[in-house]
């Protein structure tokens, strides 16, 4: 099999949506449902409902949903009321799916007694499913649920391309990734093209990173290519002057301590050069390989968990190496921030 034809086996999209769409509501919303996004009050902040998404998800028994959300806004019309955004990102085609979001609706009212509206964004690659709408009579009495179901496949790559909204990105990766599932040679090129491109675009620094991120997940790449393509950019981003764009979070996953030890050595060096001759660079390549594996875990720690609270950044900063490195271990397999830091042996 040809490295163009050879199958691409990463195609889990459930966490880079979480957490690009947890960073970015308010342009999710402004792309995908701009009604809502402009009857909100977004001077009053919004909420993530995390308890209560996961005693409706409990108690309805709809199983494992990792990439619901459910938000708490406020209406900007002057109503003294809150309304609950229930945003779901279905993948696949699955049955009942129409019936589920149901569910969610009533469950969600039925828990807060809030109006609640119900957004399905729908990632799969079959044009012909497209749930929207829940039925359901029996004797006269009949119940009818609507809601608004967008699909991914409707968005021309050229509209994409022209859009300033984040979301425009996010849809456009995920769009060439299920495109070029199976064609290495294409993902690269494509992927080269959109981390090129977010140079361009007049987004923060942070969101830069963040969508460098989410395009770095989606599109992954064999580690052959992973690696000549991360050389690339890192030459392309200084010749642009903005070399702040890396991949070390994919990396760190598949090679961990060992890459994260390099990149320590590399900020060393710099510390060193800095500190001058007087201290030496072997102090400084020991510092910055400690500053190295901290500053890896926290950006892998806020790639799964998303912000620190101040305890864990805390305990990483104060750390010895021994347990950074135990730390990274867990990180593997751990569900929750405690897991990584408890102390268990």
């Amino acid at each position: 099999m040809s490295p163009a034809k050879k199958k691409i086996k990463h195609n889990e999209f459930d966490t880079p949506w979480k957490n690009i769409l947890r960073l970015y509501f308010k342009d999710f919303l402004a792309f995908f449902l701009p009604k809502a996004h402009d009857g909100i009050d977004w001077e009053r902040g919004y909420e993530f409902l995390d308890k209560e998404l996961a005693r409706i998800t409990r108690e309805a028994q709809i199983g494992d949903r990792r990439v619901d959300e459910l938000v708490k806004v406020w209406q900007r019309d002057g109503v003294e009321q809150w309304v609950l955004i229930h945003a779901e990102i279905q993948g696949n085609r699955k049955q009942n799916f129409a019936a589920e979001m149901y569910t969610y609706q009533y469950r969600a009212y039925d828990l807060h007694r809030r109006p609640v509206v119900s957004l399905a964004i729908l990632t799969d690659d079959e044009d012909g499913w497209r749930p929207a709408e829940y039925e359901h009579e029996l004797w006269g009495t009949q119940v009818i649920f609507k809601f608004t179901s967008i699909k991914l496949l409707d968005h021309q790559e050229a509209s994409l391309e022209k859009s300033t909204n984040p979301f425009a990105v996010v849809t456009l990766a995920h769009l060439q990734a299920k495109k070029t599932r199976n064609h290495t040679e294409d993902r690269y090129q494509i992927k080269k093209r959109m981390i090129r491109n977010l140079y361009q675009m007049r987004f923060s620094r942070q969101k830069i990173v963040d969508l460098f991120r989410f395009i770095d997940w989606v599109l992954h790449l064999p580690e052959e290519a992973d690696t000549r393509l991360f050389n690339e950019i890192i030459e392309f981003g200084e010749s642009q002057k903005m070399p702040y764009i890396s991949s070390f979070e994919r990396i760190a996953m598949k090679k961990g301590q060992q890459i994260g030890q390099q990149i320590g050595q590399q900020i060393g060096q710099q510390i060193g050069q800095q500190i001058g001759q007087q201290i030496g660079q072997q102090i400084g390549q020991q510092i910055g390989q400690l500053k190295g594996m901290a500053q890896m875990l926290t950006r892998l720690l806020q790639h799964r968990f998303g912000t620190l609270p101040d305890w864990a950044s805390e305990k990483i900063n104060k750390a010895e190496p021994a347990s950074l490195e135990e730390w990274s271990l867990r990180f593997v397999d751990a569900q929750s921030l405690e897991d990584v830091f408890s102390d268990k042996t």
